[in-house]
C-alpha cells in the first residue's frame, strides 16, 4: 500500500510538472528608432513648401500647360531707370522652348525663340537675334519658374534646401533654394500665407569680365485663370535694379498653338 500510495505521488508531480509554462525568454532590448538629421528635416519642409506651391499655382493644371497667348504692356529699364513710355505686347509661348512676342501697335516687331534659334522679324526681314540678347533669352529660359518645376525637379541630382522665413516684395515668405546636378541654384521666396511664388532669384558667371550677376522676378497680382493661378505683373530684376516690367491684361492657356506661329520665316508682318 505504502509502494502505491508513492507511486501516485510520483506521478502527480511528473504531471504538474509537464503543465508548467516555461520560462519566459529574456526581453530582448531594443534599440531606438534612429532620429531624422537635421539634414533631412531641412529637405522634407523644402519639399513640403514646393509641393505647397505647386498646388497653390494650379498643381496638375499648371504642371500640363502645353501653351499659353497673353498681352499687355511691357516697359524697358537701364539701371532702374525707365527707357521709355512702354510698349504694347503680345506673347505667344509653347512648351517646352518655343516663343513668340510681337511689339508695337502695329505689331511689326516680331522676336521669336524656337529651341535654340532666336530670330528677329521686321520690315527689313528675318535676322538672327542680337547674341546678346539671345544669350540673355536662354539664361532666363533655363531659369524659369515653368522650366526649374517641370525639370529640374525631375533630374537625378537635384537637391532642395530650406533657407529659413524671408521678406520678399514687403510680404512674409518662406525660401526655398533648389540646387541641380550642375551646380546651378534658383532661390524661390513663397508667400508664407497664399503659398504663391513672391520672387525668383537666381546667380551667374559673366564669361567675359568673370563677374557674378543676380537676376530676379518678382511676381504679384495674382489671378486664377483656367484653374491656374497667374502673376499679371512680373518685375525683372539684375543686380539689384528693375530691368523690366510687365503688365498682363489678358492671358489664354491651351490654345493649341501651331508650331508654324514659331517660324520665323513664316511670319506676316501686321497679321496674327
Amino acid at each position: 500500500m505504502n509502494a502505491l500510495i508513492a507511486l501516485f505521488f510520483l506521478l502527480l508531480s511528473v504531471s504538474a510538472a509537464g503543465q508548467t509554462a516555461p520560462a519566459a525568454a529574456p526581453a530582448q532590448s531594443q534599440a531606438p528608432a534612429p532620429r531624422a538629421s537635421a539634414q533631412d528635416e531641412n529637405a522634407r519642409k523644402a519639399h513640403l513648401l514646393i509641393d505647397q506651391m505647386i498646388a497653390a499655382l494650379g498643381g496638375n493644371a499648371y504642371l500640363q500647360v502645353q501653351d499659353r497667348r497673353e498681352e499687355g504692356r511691357t516697359y524697358g529699364f537701364h539701371h532702374g531707370e525707365s527707357s521709355g513710355a512702354g510698349a504694347l505686347y503680345w506673347r505667344y509661348w509653347k512648351w517646352p522652348d518655343k516663343e513668340r512676342v510681337e511689339l508695337t501697335k502695329r505689331r511689326d516687331w516680331v522676336i521669336i525663340h524656337n529651341g535654340e534659334a532666336g530670330n528677329e522679324v521686321t520690315f527689313r526681314g528675318v535676322a538672327p537675334e542680337d547674341p546678346e540678347a539671345h544669350s540673355d533669352y536662354l539664361r532666363r529660359l533655363n531659369y524659369s519658374l515653368d522650366w526649374v518645376l517641370r525639370k529640374w525637379l525631375h533630374e537625378p541630382g537635384i537637391a532642395l534646401f530650406y533657407d529659413g522665413p524671408s521678406v520678399a516684395a514687403q510680404k512674409q515668405a518662406e525660401q526655398v533654394t533648389l540646387l541641380n546636378a550642375h551646380n546651378q541654384s534658383v532661390t524661390i521666396d513663397i508667400d508664407a500665407i497664399t503659398h504663391l511664388p513672391i520672387r525668383k532669384v537666381f546667380t551667374w558667371r559673366d564669361p567675359a569680365d568673370r563677374q557674378k550677376n543676380e537676376e530676379g522676378e518678382i511676381y504679384d497680382n495674382y489671378k486664377v485663370v483656367q484653374g491656374i493661378a497667374t502673376p499679371l505683373s512680373v518685375t525683372r530684376t539684375k543686380n539689384g535694379d528693375m530691368s523690366n516690367q510687365r503688365f498682363l491684361t489678358a492671358v489664354e492657356y491651351n490654345q493649341n498653338l501651331p508650331d508654324s506661329l514659331f517660324d520665323a520665316h513664316a511670319v506676316k508682318l501686321g497679321k496674327h
